[in-house]
């Protein structure tokens, strides 16, 4: 396939603005307002031109927009200007949600966080995307349906965290309740919620932003990438999402235009974050840690997660100085300093001079750098930071600040995701179960590529934001292994009425019986609403056990296996984790579907070779409308 573009590239809309170094014209003023960042320049003699230009947009920009800050002067909105790191979490991240005990472990996510990134100042617990479509519950069904979410929320504000809810515009196609605007206001004062995220927008509408004003005064939205000019006004944070900086680093728009406003520089798929790392450093704003993107791990080196702790603790303590101090970008350093890459900001508060500093060369600098104390150590190490202080009077702060030494492992901290498996099976199966030979095997696999990914790894590894054909295309993938005995697959699907026989028999009852076979009413019907532990104690109940996705593959392939009315995926023996996701591999497809979005898990038919990876959420939440299961046995071994 011959791609119009290169996916490890930036695209153009991705890239740095080049500053006019002469008077602006009005036109000039105005496409300056398209920037991303604004591109620094390479001659150093340029640059107190370009911060002129840069001042003269700004004060242009905010006379055409009527600018008044009014937002940012709201009491319960003040915290959105100190909020530099933010963790995007899955609620079922396994540093989260414990399944054995199942029960949230917001301590167990908290330490980790202080020990690699000195902790946070928010979290945006995400919720449906990529599970929701595949069955008929919208958005705000995977936040209300959630038992205890109201204390998760509680635990992290107690632990003085903030907390965002996602917003997801594009749910048009699930079960229809309220308004959106009525369903997210009463959701956020609900919860307490302090933010909101906009999913796959920029911005959120006047009449959205009154609403939610009222719903919770002083919440924060923060949109998912450039954020226009005009709206700065009522937004008070931003993801600096896929923003390519330029050879000398340059001004983040958004945050020079006003300095309350908060961006978060993230690039989800890179496994190097040094260049957004050293903007936000320089830029005096936060980043956006993100370790498990939809089920996927894509962990920070020891060095990115050390140049976070080392960034925000001194941003924490000199926050001042980042908020109200007059900044210099591309500051004059000690001679020598820019000719081994090395770059700063100035911020002047009072008798008080801060400088940022980062080295963009793959070389340690020992020699000069400004006229302060260092606050990081001597020098700047290859690809990371400094910071240094003059002061007629040292700071209180600066005698509380911790060791924090570099680390220049860069490596990326692999993880793999294990397969959990069933043990051997010694029950009679059905009669007319569909007999799978021993041996080796070879399978097709089909998928639709999503950003979930499928066994191993990311599927999209140091890129710049996915478009199609790479996202969302079909693919395929190959399966191969050797069934070490006979296996036999169920030709049907388990029915309400076999299951109530199996409670009435066994007393069962799940551990967590949230959702357990809600709504289930035809006796012929698949069982719906079980979970992956309720169908394998069903099948361990008939000498049974789930069949992998390989052996229902299979079997299906036969022709044999029969569909009940109506169609609903299979459950399959496929979990896995990595010690931060759990998912599973669901096959046959059902007569669901969920329309109106390319992000909706797909429904309808499918046949055997077609596979969807579902990430398992937790406290029952994996139950639904569109899931049952068939058993399988394992045959003796067939002997001449």
């Amino acid at each position: 396939m011959t791609y119009t573009f290169d996916p490890l590239v930036p695209r153009p809309i991705d890239r740095p603005t080049e500053v006019p170094l002469g008077p602006l014209t009005e036109d000039q003023l105005v496409a300056l307002d398209e920037a991303k960042i604004f591109a620094g320049p390479a001659d150093p003699a340029d640059r107190p031109a370009w911060r002129e230009r840069l001042r003269e947009w700004r004060a242009d920009a905010r006379r055409r927009h009527g600018y008044t800050g009014a937002a940012y002067e709201r009491p319960g909105a003040a915290w959105a200007a100190r909020c530099r790191t933010v963790a995007q979490v899955w609620l079922w991240d396994e540093l989260l949600y414990d399944f054995e005990r199942g029960r949230f472990t917001p301590e167990r996510f908290l330490a980790d966080a202080r020990e690699r990134f000195a902790g946070l100042d928010a979290v945006v617990l995400w919720h449906a995307y990529p599970v929701i479509g595949l069955d008929d519950r919208n958005q705000w069904d995977f936040y209300r349906d959630v038992p205890g979410l109201a204390d998760l929320v509680r635990q992290f504000h107690d632990a003085g965290l903030h907390v965002f809810v996602d917003y997801n515009p594009w749910d048009v196609g699930t079960r229809r309740a309220g308004d959106d605007l009525e369903e997210l206001a009463s959701l956020v004062a609900d919860l307490g919620a302090d933010g909101v995220f906009l999913d796959t927008l920029k911005k959120a509408e006047p009449e959205f932003v009154e609403a939610l004003e009222r719903a919770k005064p002083g919440i924060v939205l923060e949109g998912e990438s450039k954020l226009p000019v005009e709206r700065i006004e009522d937004h008070a944070s931003s993801w600096a999402q896929f923003f390519a900086d330029s050879p000398v680093p340059g001004v983040l728009r958004a945050h020079w235009y006003e300095r309350r406003h908060m961006q978060h520089h993230v690039r989800r798929w890179h496994r190097d974050h040094t260049e957004e790392l050293q903007s936000a450093w320089l830029n005096g704003v936060g980043v956006m840690v993100w370790e498990v993107v939809f089920g996927v791990w894509v962990g920070w080196s020891p060095r990115d997660a050390a140049t976070v702790r080392r960034m925000v603790t001194v941003q924490r303590a000199a926050e001042d100085l980042l908020l109200h101090g007059e900044w210099t970008p591309l500051a004059e350093l000690a001679p020598g300093a820019e000719k081994a890459g090395v770059y700063g900001s100035r911020w002047d508060l009072g008798d008080q001079t801060l400088w940022t500093v980062v080295n963009r060369s793959d070389q340690d600098y020992t020699g000069p750098v400004a006229p302060g104390i260092p606050l990081l150590g001597p020098g700047v190490p290859a690809r990371g930071i400094a910071a240094f202080l003059r002061a007629e009077t040292e700071p209180a702060w600066v005698k509380e600040l911790p060791e924090l030494p570099h680390d220049p492992d860069a490596r990326f901290p692999h993880r793999l995701a294990v397969r959990r498996q069933p043990a051997r099976t010694t029950g009679t199966p059905d009669a007319d179960a569909v007999v799978v030979p021993a041996g080796p095997y070879v399978l097709t696999v089909r998928y639709r590529a999503r950003e979930t990914g499928m066994y191993q790894g990311a599927p999209y590894v140091d890129e710049w934001k996915p478009l199609p054909p790479r996202l969302h295309d079909a693919r395929t993938l190959q399966r191969d292994g050797v069934l070490a005995n006979p296996v036999a697959v169920a030709a049907t699907e388990v029915t309400n009425a076999q299951f109530t026989e199996f409670l009435e028999r066994t007393g069962y009852r799940p551990a967590q019986p949230h959702r357990f076979l809600a709504w289930n009413t035809d006796a012929d019907a698949p069982v719906t609403y079980v979970d992956l532990d309720d169908a394998r104690a069903y099948c361990a109940w008939r000498g049974g056990r789930l069949p992998t996705e390989d052996e229902w593959q299979l079997a299906g392939e036969t022709g044999l296996l029969r569909r009940g009315e109506p169609a609903v995926w299979n459950w399959t023996e496929s979990e896995h984790s990595d010690g931060r996701t759990r998912f599973v591999m669901l096959k046959g497809g059902s007569d669901y579907r969920a329309e109106g979005s390319d992000w909706y898990v797909e429904g309808g038919r499918r046949d055997p070779d077609y596979s969807v990876k579902l990430l398992l959420p937790g406290l029952g939440l994996a139950r639904g409308a569109t899931v049952g299961f068939r058993c399988a046995w394992d045959l003796p071994e067939v002997t001449a």
